[in-house]
């Protein structure tokens, strides 16, 4: 600003104490108005309260509140002269953060030629845990409507995304790289974030991300009686018996096969059948018949009764014939060899 601001004019007099600046933040992820009590305090005992954005979401509850807010971008040294003879000034900080005046200030404070006041950076707000997911929906709603290519996409286009996302997230756990698995874990999540946007769209049966996730949830509570109910669940299989029995009476299913996807991987599904039987205490003799895929099968189900998951053991061992392979090339060994496992 050129001119001093009134809001910002140092007192008249002689100098005293350097006085008091108060950077206020606030997360825009948390409703407006809602700030912590020391925020309050330190917003009613300013000499002076301002913000260098007008449109900033806190100001209406700030003003409501009989907090007087004066609209000014102040220099730092405008800032500093306004603290002297004691005075505080709030800043209530724009979703920048004020990098400019912080800078400013701390050359100041550098130079050893100014008596800087107190600096106090206050949080107003937090963010909650997930808060962050509230970005996301932002980000992929603003890509729905601008993006030449996401515009245009389909729940059947993005299917095979889904099931490649999937696939990498268990390479990277697989694997055990942490930061390869925290970049997965993101790509799933897009999944069910730009489909959720999709469906938004639809004319008869719109739903939200925000549906979704109260589905998921109402969904957690039911099948978690032991957790949220009068039930008790002492092991691991109890909470498993509580499980598939609130999932049959929810879906009314006649048979524990049903629900259980067979696009899935052979191994995977064999597997998946053997738990359900083995959950509900059939007594259901596995197949037998001439060719490889019997023998794939009772080998699944063997697993499935050792606590192995068939598909991980193949897997690994496919990983282990392939760096034989390379071996034999010459080749040097591929990243995230693993010994084999099962």
């Amino acid at each position: 600003m050129n001119e001093t601001s009134p809001a910002v004019r140092p007192p008249a007099g002689p100098e005293a104490a350097p006085g008091r600046i108060v950077l206020l933040t606030t997360s825009h992820r948390v409703a407006p108005g809602l700030l912590s009590w020391p925020a309050w305090q330190a917003l009613r005992g300013a000499d002076a309260v301002l913000c260098a954005d007008g449109a900033h979401p806190q100001l209406p509850y700030l003003r409501e509140a009989g907090i007087a807010v004066a609209q000014a971008s102040p220099t730092a040294q405008e800032l500093v002269d306004a603290c002297a003879g004691g005075r505080t000034v709030v800043v209530v900080a724009t979703g920048e953060g004020e990098p400019a005046l912080t800078d400013g200030l701390a050359r100041l404070a550098g130079s050893g030629r100014v008596a800087m006041p107190d600096l106090e950076l206050l949080p107003a707000s937090y963010d909650l845990p997930g808060a962050r997911l509230l970005d996301l929906v932002q980000v992929m709603d603003r890509i729905r409507e601008e993006c030449p290519w996401s515009s245009r996409q389909t729940h059947e286009g993005l299917a095979k995304y889904a099931i490649e996302e999937a696939y990498e997230l268990v390479e990277a756990i697989e694997a055990g790289d942490r930061v390869e698995l925290r970049e997965e874990l993101g790509d799933v999540l897009l999944q069910v974030v730009f489909h959720s946007r999709i469906a938004e769209e639809h004319p008869d049966a719109p739903f939200s991300v925000d549906d979704v996730a109260g589905g998921i949830v109402a969904k957690l509570i039911r099948r978690h009686p032991h957790v949220f109910g009068d039930e008790r669940a002492e092991t691991p299989e109890d909470v498993k018996e509580h499980w598939l029995r609130t999932k049959a009476e929810e879906k009314q299913r006649t048979s524990v096969t049903d629900g259980v996807p067979l696009g899935q991987p052979g191994l995977a599904l064999a597997a998946k059948l053997a738990s359900r039987v083995r959950t509900a205490d059939l007594d259901v003799p596995v197949p037998e018949g001439d060719g490889i895929g019997y023998e794939l099968l009772a080998l699944a189900v063997r697993a499935e009764a050792d606590g192995v998951d068939p598909e991980a053991a193949l897997r690994a061992a496919a990983r282990a014939y392939r760096d034989a392979i390379r071996a034999a090339e010459g080749a040097p060994a591929a990243d995230g060899a693993e010994e084999d496992e099962g």
